[in-house]
């Protein structure tokens, strides 16, 4: 199965490292430009494995699409994305996209899910793998794990220690399935939707 990643920082790196070892096939990676002075650890990996990388600014922008077709995709896995991916790509692969978002979706839709369910005091949240449609985190549910909230988590704490782990696993718990066809497609219940925006200092009060 041919897997474009779509992703970045240590999140998108590590999907990439865990989808290899189960001897998926990556025919290539979307990051985000370099940030000058900062290591882009996508690239840094993609290099070394020979991974074809693309780094658009925009993920709209011209040429993409062709570019981007030329790969032959049977999936896009989406790890970590903050740049809007248009529905001509979401939706050319076979097999579709598939997304992951650090929240039990249709809840905490939107860029701040982790600090959301954090500034409202939730005892749990968890994570999403969807297919992403072109709503903000509205696409159907493939699968979901939840995660406890203790009283003394940080946005970092929580993150990295359980729903960046357990959105990993997922991910590659999702391809299995796909590649079993056998993969769920819930529709979110819209009666049950929240969306924030993104966090600001002044909701940190």
């Amino acid at each position: 199965m041919r897997i474009v990643i779509i992703g970045q920082a240590a999140f998108g790196e590590k999907v990439i490292q865990t989808l290899l070892k189960k001897g998926e096939e990556i025919v290539g990676i979307y990051t985000p430009p370099d940030i000058p002075g900062r290591t882009n650890p996508l690239k840094e990996l993609a290099v070394q494995l020979g991974i074809p990388i693309f780094q658009p600014k925009e993920m709209r922008a011209p040429g993409v699409y062709a570019e981007y077709t030329k790969l032959k995709p049977d999936l896009n896995v989406m790890a970590y994305v903050t740049n809007i991916v248009p529905e001509s790509i979401l939706t050319y692969p076979k097999l579709g996209t598939i997304q992951y978002h650090p929240s039990l979706l249709p809840k905490h839709r939107g860029g701040s899910a982790i600090n959301w369910a954090i500034i409202n005091g939730e005892a749990k949240t968890g994570i999403t793998i969807f297919w992403p449609d072109k709503g903000i985190d509205t696409g159907p549910i493939l699968l979901q794990k939840e995660a406890e909230i203790s009283p003394d988590d940080t946005v970092g704490s929580l993150y990295f220690n359980r729903l960046f782990p357990l959105g990993v696993e997922a991910l590659a718990e999702s391809i299995e399935l796909i590649k079993q066809g056998i993969a769920p497609r819930i529709p979110q219940d819209e009666s049950q939707a929240s969306y924030e925006g993104l966090c600001t200092e002044k909701d940190h009060h």
